[in-house]
């Protein structure tokens, strides 16, 4: 716990106080809240990228909970070819993110994609580049991740509802209970666990996504895609200011710590199913 959790985590916070810039070793040193200050204060572009990032968390755990629920409903069910149904529900999630880029941007190509082919029958404009276009972009950055992250959401979901006993199911049937008050009343409040703790754990890694985004748009056009984890990567690994990259990372585990408690408290994670 202390060399792997907690060394990380002290470290972090000491560079965050520090000017390190290894291209700048004479500026290097003791610099207190200055880097802080400069992010709250003096760059935009912080602010800009926080936006973004809760936008980006915003629609991608939506969106990826309710398709997630939905195909984890279906292939509940019994029919032929269920288990062929259910590999290809999950196939996606064993794609590592810088495939999945190379997938969504042969699609999205204006001259070889599927955007081609509607153009061909006279749907949209030929040769539209809609990850160029900040109009587009975020649209289609939110559906590459979506195929992406569905399958979390359904593999989970389908874990917890195959726990929950058919008996419930007969009984409520026999009581009038047809297939929409039954999937309120039983389904959902079942599930509320599961759905609480996939939401949670999903939003952390949508907040910390870097690799489909990087290699996808490079947090363009104009940085219209840059989320904050994007944004540290630029400034630390690009631009070598370790510590003010330290201090953004300081700023973003502090923000998912705090949202994390906030979001298990109201949701009351654990409690009876009601």
């Amino acid at each position: 716990m202390i060399v792997f959790l907690l060394y990380p985590i002290l470290s972090v916070f000491y560079y965050s106080l520090q000017h390190y810039n290894v291209t700048e070793p004479w500026n290097n040193g003791f610099a207190g809240l200055e880097n802080y200050r400069t992010m709250l204060f003096e760059d935009p572009l912080f602010w800009r990228s926080l936006g973004f990032t809760a936008q980006w968390v915003g629609w991608e755990v939506i969106l990826q909970l309710l398709f997630g629920l939905l195909l984890a409903l279906i292939v509940n069910e019994t029919f032929r070819w269920r288990g062929l149904a259910r590999a290809t529900v999950f196939a996606p999630w064993v794609v590592s993110g810088v495939l999945t880029t190379v997938l969504w941007t042969l699609l999205y190509s204006p001259t070889t994609g599927f955007l081609r082919f509607l153009s061909d029958l006279g749907i949209g404009s030929p040769g539209t580049a809609v990850l160029a276009d900040p109009d587009t972009v975020f649209g289609a950055a939110v559906l590459a991740e979506l195929w992406r992250g569905v399958p979390f959401f359904a593999i989970l979901l389908l874990a917890d509802l195959q726990t929950i006993s058919k008996d419930l199911y007969e009984a409520a049937s026999v009581d009038g209970a047809g297939r929409r008050r039954r999937f309120l009343h039983i389904t959902l409040p079942h599930l509320k666990n599961a759905i609480i703790l996939s939401t949670l754990l999903r939003a952390i890694w949508e907040f910390n996504n870097v690799d489909l985004l990087y290699t996808l748009t490079g947090g363009g056009p104009a940085n219209a895609t840059t989320t904050l984890p994007l944004y540290v990567a630029q400034q630390a690994v690009d631009s070598y200011e370790f510590g003010y990259g330290a201090a953004l990372t300081t700023a973003s585990f502090g923000l998912l710590l705090i949202c994390s408690l906030v979001y298990l408290r109201l949701s009351r994670f654990g409690g009876d199913r009601a």
